[in-house]
C-alpha cells in the first residue's frame, strides 16, 4: 500500500520559495587563465587599450555565475562585453560585477569591522596558546578590537578569521551573471577597455663624422602596469590622437622596475591605415608581463641624410622700447633636420616619441649629444630636432639706436631701431649662423649690411657666415609701427 505524503499550502510555497531561491543564485564558477585560448591586446597612446581575451566555459542552461579571473585591475567595467564565439547569441547577459578590491591583510580586517574575530596568543615562556573573541572596531591606521569588557589597539596577538568576504578577491575579477539556452563548453570572447597599458616610440640616431647622415633604428617601448599578465598576444598598436569622453588620462609612469627584454631579429612590425589613424602589428605573439617593460623593433634606416642648422633666436619686446644692451655670449640653438621620404630611405609614418642623437669620438665610442621629442610624423613630412646649444658659437646682441617716429595716423605708433649683432665662432672650420629676428607690427628694413629674408608676416632672418676662429657683424635699422 503507497502512502501519500499531504503537504499543505503553506509548505508547498516555502519549498517553491527555496527552490527559487537556489535556482536564483547559482553556483560561482571560476575562470582562470588556464582556460585562456587566446588574447588580443591593442594599446593607443592615450594609456588606453583593448583587450579581447578568448576563453573557454563550460555553462550550464540556464542561469550561471562566472567568475573571469586575471582580468586588468584597471578594466573599465562599462566597456566589458561578453560574447560567444562558437554558438553567437547562446546566452544573455543578466548582470556583471567587477572586484577590484584584492585580498590583503588590510583588506580583510576592514571587511570584517563590526565583526568577530579570534586573536589567538602565544605564551612567552611556555609556548601555550590562548583564544579569545574580539569585535573589530576600526582597521584605519591600525586596529580597535573590543575583548570582553576592555578595548585593545595594536596587534595583541595573531588574528584568525571565519573566512574570506565574497567581494574581497586575491585577484582582479569579473564575476558574470548569464542565462544560457545550451549547457556545454563554449568558446567565448570578453573585451574591455582599459588603463595601464601605454606605448611610446624611442628612436636612436648616430651621427655620422661629418654631420651629413645619421643612422636611425626605432623601437616600440610598451609598458605594463594594468595588474595582469597578456602571455603570447597578439599585439597591434595605434599611432594617432583618439577622442576619448573623459578627463585628460595620466600616462602611464616609464619609470618600471621591470626588466627590458629586446625581440629576437625575426620579429617585424607592419603598418597601414585605420580611419585617420596608423595601425601597427607585431608579426609574431608577444608576451606583456605585469610590471615590465618592454621593446619591440619598429623600422632601421641607414645614411639618412641630415643638415645640421645653428640659429640665434631673437624676441620682439626690445623693438618696441629703447634697451640697449641686449645680451653676451647669446647661445645659439643647434638643431638636426631630416626629411621622412623614400628618397632618403625612410617614407614612412613616425609615431610620436623620442629621437636620441648619439655621436661616436675620436676613439670610435658613441657619446650622447641630445634628444628631442617628435609628433605623429606622416610620410613626406620633415623632422627638426632641437638637440642643444652650441658650445663654440656665440654672440653679442645690442640696440645702437632707437627713437620715435611720428605718423600722420595719430592713432597708431611707430619707432625706428638699429642693431647691431657680433658672432664669435671658436671652431676651427667656418660656420653659418642663422639669425632669425621676430619683428612685431607693420615694418620696413631702413638698412642691413646684408639682405634679409621675409620669412614670415613678422619674421626677418639672416644667413651669416662666420669664419673659422673668427666673427662677423650683422648690423641692420628697422622701422615698425603698430
Amino acid at each position: 500500500m503507497t502512502r501519500t505524503t499531504r503537504r499543505t499550502p503553506l509548505a508547498v510555497a516555502a519549498l517553491a520559495t527555496l527552490v527559487g531561491a537556489a535556482q536564483a543564485q547559482p553556483v560561482e564558477r571560476r575562470s582562470t587563465l588556464e582556460d585562456q585560448q587566446s588574447v588580443a591586446v591593442t594599446i593607443y597612446n592615450a594609456d588606453l587599450a583593448l583587450v579581447k581575451d578568448a576563453r573557454r566555459l563550460t555553462l550550464d542552461r540556464g542561469s550561471n555565475r562566472i567568475a573571469l579571473r586575471d582580468v586588468s585591475a584597471n578594466m573599465r567595467p562599462e566597456t566589458a562585453q561578453l560574447r560567444s564565439l562558437s554558438n553567437p547569441g547562446s546566452f544573455r547577459l543578466l548582470e556583471q560585477n567587477f572586484d577590484f578590491d584584492l585580498l590583503t591583510p588590510a583588506t580583510l580586517l576592514e571587511k570584517y569591522v563590526g565583526k568577530t574575530v579570534r586573536i589567538v596568543k602565544t605564551h612567552p615562556t611556555s609556548g601555550a596558546e590562548t583564544t579569545e573573541s574580539a569585535q573589530v572596531l576600526s582597521a584605519h591606521e591600525g586596529v580597535v578590537l573590543k575583548m570582553g569588557d576592555r578595548i585593545e589597539t595594536g596587534q595583541p596577538g595573531r588574528i584568525v578569521f571565519d573566512g574570506v568576504p565574497a567581494n574581497l578577491r586575491d585577484r582582479p575579477t569579473l564575476v558574470t551573471e548569464l542565462d544560457s539556452q545550451r549547457a556545454g563548453p563554449q568558446d567565448v570572447e570578453l573585451s574591455y577597455l582599459t588603463k595601464g597599458l601605454a606605448w611610446r616610440a624611442d628612436y636612436v640616431a648616430e651621427l655620422s663624422a661629418d654631420d651629413r647622415s645619421i643612422d636611425l633604428n626605432g623601437w616600440f617601448t610598451l609598458t605594463n602596469q594594468s595588474g595582469t599578465s597578456y602571455s603570447n598576444a597578439k599585439l597591434q598598436l595605434v599611432a594617432g590622437d583618439v577622442n576619448l569622453v573623459q578627463e585628460e588620462p595620466i600616462e602611464a609612469d616609464q619609470a618600471v622596475n621591470g626588466r627590458v627584454f629586446a625581440p629576437p631579429p625575426e620579429v617585424t612590425v607592419s603598418q597601414e591605415a585605420l580611419f585617420e589613424y596608423h595601425l601597427y602589428t607585431v608579426s609574431r605573439p608577444t608576451t606583456l608581463a605585469d610590471q615590465q617593460t618592454k621593446q619591440v623593433a619598429l623600422l632601421n634606416a641607414s645614411g639618412v641624410p641630415v643638415t645640421k642648422e645653428l640659429v640665434l633666436h631673437g624676441q620682439e619686446h626690445y623693438y618696441t622700447d629703447s634697451v640697449g644692451d641686449i645680451g653676451k655670449k647669446l647661445k645659439t640653438a643647434v638643431y638636426i633636420e631630416f626629411a621622412n621620404r623614400e628618397s632618403t630611405r625612410l617614407g614612412e609614418p613616425l609615431p610620436k616619441g623620442v629621437v636620441r642623437l648619439y655621436k661616436r669620438d675620436s676613439a670610435g665610442n658613441a657619446q650622447f649629444v641630445g634628444e628631442d621629442s617628435i609628433d605623429h610624423t606622416p610620410k613626406n613630412e620633415t623632422v627638426r630636432l632641437h638637440v642643444g646649444d652650441a658650445f663654440d658659437v656665440t654672440a653679442d646682441k645690442k640696440q645702437t639706436d632707437w627713437r620715435r617716429r611720428d605718423t600722420k595716423n595719430k592713432t597708431r605708433g611707430a619707432s625706428e631701431s638699429a642693431y647691431e649683432i657680433v658672432l664669435r665662432n671658436a671652431k676651427p672650420e667656418a660656420v653659418t649662423v642663422t639669425v632669425r629676428e621676430p619683428v612685431p607690427g607693420d615694418w620696413t628694413m631702413l638698412e642691413e649690411s646684408q639682405k634679409h629674408t621675409k620669412l614670415a608676416a613678422g619674421i626677418a632672418q639672416w644667413q651669416v657666415k662666420v669664419p673659422a676662429e673668427g666673427s662677423a657683424t650683422l648690423t641692420y635699422r628697422v622701422l615698425t609701427r603698430y
